[in-house]
């Protein structure tokens, strides 16, 4: 079962509440769907280390993982910024991995989207290919 873009982004939009984001105040919110269809969501996690911060695309891609899952087919990334906001460059590299050149959908809680295609945002992108 394929899930509407929309259906990501209400998802991401849900999870962003659940951010823990006390220091950045800048909570995220992710939903990726499965090659099953599965939707699978996550919020980012601050640390009062803040290297040990945790960006809400991993958080979901961590909890695809853990439930069995190890292939997406799009993800949807939900801020509240005027500027819609794209994954981080080691979210970027998490995304293709378990993704490849999956669709990437931007929003913001106001109802602005923007699809952009993982090729785009990780041009000539590291994979296992390299490690053979």
């Amino acid at each position: 079962m394929s899930h509407s873009d929309q259906e990501l982004i209400d998802a991401a939009t849900r999870v962003r509440e659940n951010s823990y984001a006390p220091f950045s105040k800048f909570k995220v919110g992710a939903a990726l769907e499965t090659d099953d269809g599965d939707i699978v969501v996550g919020s980012n996690v601050e640390s009062a280390s803040y290297g040990l911060t945790v960006c809400a695309e991993r958080v979901a891609v961590w909890n695809a993982i853990s439930h069995g899952k190890r292939k997406i087919t799009k993800i949807a990334v939900v801020t509240d910024t005027d500027d819609l906001t794209p994954p981080c460059g080691v979210c970027r590299q998490i995304i293709w991995e378990f993704g490849g050149d999956i669709p990437v959908l931007f929003a913001n809680i106001a109802g602005k989207v923007e699809t952009v295609q993982m090729r785009d945002l990780l041009p000539r992108a590291f994979d296992t290919k390299f490690l053979k």
